[in-house]
């Protein structure tokens, strides 16, 4: 038996917002889908070259009130990126707060504007410990 990674799915308050905060990343919308007879939106982003590896960002135009309230369970994404010291720098400067620092050169987790866990791991080896990161505090909870 065969299987094969579609996406992970995540709800979101906010789409504009959750989307350029995924953009920060270096996502990419691949594809969306509104659904006017069920009032929701789907938005797919995915790393540059990699539409096979998307997040579906769901949408509901009238809000998540109804929902049971296990709906938002979920772990985390993770990402690997080329220099996570770069990544973790172009974050805090657009004001997202960087949750676990990447003190080991290694691994950084942030959210997004849904409190949705992003773990990002460093491409290749850890790079060596370098300031501000090395020495920076947890924020939050990740």
């Amino acid at each position: 038996m065969r299987i094969r990674y579609l996406h992970t799915m995540v709800r979101v308050k906010d789409l504009d917002k959750t989307m350029q905060f995924f953009r920060l990343l270096g996502l990419e919308e691949t594809r969306r889908t509104d659904n006017e007879k069920g009032r929701f939106t789907l938005v797919f982003m995915a790393p540059p070259g990699q539409p096979e590896c998307p997040v579906e960002l769901t949408y509901n135009w009238d809000g998540d009130d109804g929902l049971p309230s296990d709906s938002r369970h979920f772990g985390h994404l993770a990402y690997r990126v080329e220099n996570i010291y770069d990544m973790c720098q172009r974050l805090q400067d657009a004001g997202v707060t960087i949750n676990r620092p990447p003190r080991d050169g290694h691994m950084a987790f942030v959210r997004s504007p849904d409190n949705i866990s992003i773990e990002l791991l460093q491409e290749g080896d850890s790079l060596p410990p370098q300031e501000p990161w090395s020495s920076m505090k947890n924020t939050g909870h990740w």
